[in-house]
């Protein structure tokens, strides 16, 4: 029973200094072959399924080398002892990161309702040119028509009514009434 938990241990402390050292390295040479290990369910994160088979491995050692326990009641103590690894491995590490992931894409269709300054004035007529932020600190130019067909100046604000043909169709915004 030694050998398991030894091997539990050992696989997961190599696991881990792989992945530290040439976990991205890996992974393009690989060209995404591994993606499949990255599980759609969040409990069933390689992180968290790694670390609990460590500290069982772990814990079985040091329960074998340093109780006078029976087997079973050492499984049961490792596992138990894994399963609490696992879950704190979860929300102490993996949760977090993924919930602080900030992406700077944005799609065109998301722009209708966004207020923007306008950059370039925009005849009535024609085209100009405004800023706007998207995704999470990020701010893009983009092309800019009338939705009314009313001149807007340089630095008034406005707010995207449509979005057509990579345009944006803005109006002024008005929130005086």
């Amino acid at each position: 029973m030694e050998v398991l938990f030894w091997s539990c241990l050992l696989g997961g402390v190599l696991y881990a200094i792989v992945t530290v050292i040439f976990g991205d390295l890996l992974g393009t040479a690989l060209d995404g072959a591994l993606d499949f290990l990255s599980a759609d369910s969040p409990w069933l994160q390689p992180m968290t399924l790694v670390g609990g088979v460590t500290a069982f491995g772990g814990a079985g050692v040091l329960l074998t080398r340093y109780t006078e326990l029976a087997i079973p009641a050492i499984l049961v103590i490792a596992v138990l002892g894994a399963v609490l690894i696992g879950i704190g491995v979860y929300f102490m590490y993996v949760k977090p990161m993924k919930d602080s992931e900030n992406s700077t894409g944005y799609s065109m269709t998301e722009m209708g309702g966004k207020i923007a300054e306008v950059l370039v004035p925009i005849p009535a007529t024609g085209y100009g040119e405004v800023l706007l932020r998207v995704g999470g600190a990020g701010v893009t130019n983009q092309i800019a028509a009338s939705f009314n067909g009313q001149t807007i100046e340089a630095g008034a604000r406005v707010v995207v009514v449509e979005v057509k043909d990579d345009t944006l169709f803005v109006s002024r915004l008005d929130l005086e009434g």
